[in-house]
């Protein structure tokens, strides 16, 4: 498998992996029936996650979520009509008792910033992998990041691809869905603090983006999922346009009828900034993460054709929710509510 910089990605200790094995042929020899529309969705409580959670609940799938004991429990997953089990895929011992019953694994999952990339989307995702032969799941969704393989120096994205590679050494029927960025996202990072009045942060670069809404690419994962001509095959999921920072910022000034503060990063700041904290042992994964940026501010288009895509999966393009109409409809909405409160626009806690 190749390298994240100096650190790995490093095999789980065979020891580590040797357990979950052995919890695996354990469970799998206890016959339980599988039904066909039973689901494991792994990191359910995320922006994505919850949307296919929500989605496979809609078209009629049981569906269990992974969850770990927190101070703000998943209880919406289950007022939504899902199960949860309490498992951690820093414990794969834990991994097995998720999977008894279930024939598909939609894999959501990516580490916390407050959490270690290698213990939980390297050592965490093999072993859930190697659980998932031993006990015949049918289908395996995995979700990575667009050009996955072409940026080795970013740990995530390293990581992204030796799994991809790691699942295609496998007998299991898996789907890999590339994504390029999130609508969701744009909000946080952009529409929030100009109706607060923040600062908003920006790259001197032309990099673009196709984003596209969570709840589309939930309706395709599962359409995916449906389809078996989806499997061992590797697909990315782009939305209907790219646009740059600057162009997303000016979207959110022209809707909301503010201007931006904006902050530009230089792109050798990032490059700086991710060399001094490398060199100290408790910032490497803020450095990791600070890699992941300087791609995203290295001129590229984060974008693919889904023309084909679109055909395979049975979807009509004229579906799929364009940037422009997501925040059309975000901004009216928020603009509508401070209207009733009789806020401005620099108000608070109104934009969530």
């Amino acid at each position: 498998m190749p390298g994240v910089g100096s650190r790995g990605p490093q095999l789980a200790p065979a020891s580590r992996a040797r357990r979950c094995r052995l919890h695996c042929t354990a469970n799998a020899g206890a016959g339980t029936p599988v039904a066909k529309n039973s689901i494991l969705v792994v990191g359910g409580t995320g922006t994505l996650g919850r949307q296919v959670v929500r989605k496979a609940l809609d078209e009629g799938y049981e569906v269990r979520c992974i969850v770990k004991p927190r101070m703000n429990p998943a209880d919406f997953l289950r007022d939504w009509g899902a199960t949860t089990v309490q498992a951690d895929l820093t414990d794969p011992t834990s991994l097995p008792a998720t999977l008894v019953g279930i024939s598909a694994i939609i894999d959501c999952a990516t580490a916390r910033p407050e959490e270690s990339t290698q213990k939980v989307d390297w050592e965490g995702k093999v072993a859930l992998i190697q659980c998932a032969q031993a006990m015949g799941i049918k289908r395996y969704m995995f979700m990575s990041i667009f050009n996955c393989d072409k940026h080795p120096e970013v740990p995530l994205m390293n990581i992204k691809a030796a799994t991809e590679q790691y699942l295609a050494a496998t007998a299991l029927d898996y789907t890999v869905l590339r994504l390029c960025g999130f609508h969701q996202a744009v909000i946080g990072n952009y529409a929030v603090p100009i109706l607060e009045d923040r600062k908003v942060w920006g790259t001197n670069d032309d990099s673009r983006t196709a984003y596209m809404d969570t709840q589309d690419i939930a309706r395709l994962t599962l359409a995916a999922l449906r389809n078996d001509a989806c499997n061992r095959r590797t697909l990315t999921l782009a939305g209907p346009a790219a646009y740059t920072t600057k162009e997303v910022i000016e979207k959110c000034e022209n809707l909301s009828d503010s201007r931006a503060q904006v902050s530009t990063v230089p792109t050798w700041l990032l490059k700086g900034t991710r060399g001094l904290l490398r060199g100290a042992d408790w910032a490497k994964d803020a450095a990791d993460r600070l890699a992941f940026a300087e791609v995203l501010a290295g001129n590229e288009a984060w974008t693919a054709p889904m023309e084909e895509t679109y055909a395979l999966l049975g979807v009509d393009p004229a579906s799929i929710t364009s940037l422009d109409d997501y925040l059309q409809e975000y901004f009216t909405r928020i603009m509508k509510k401070l209207k009733q409160v009789g806020a401005t626009a620099d108000r608070t806690n109104f934009y969530v």
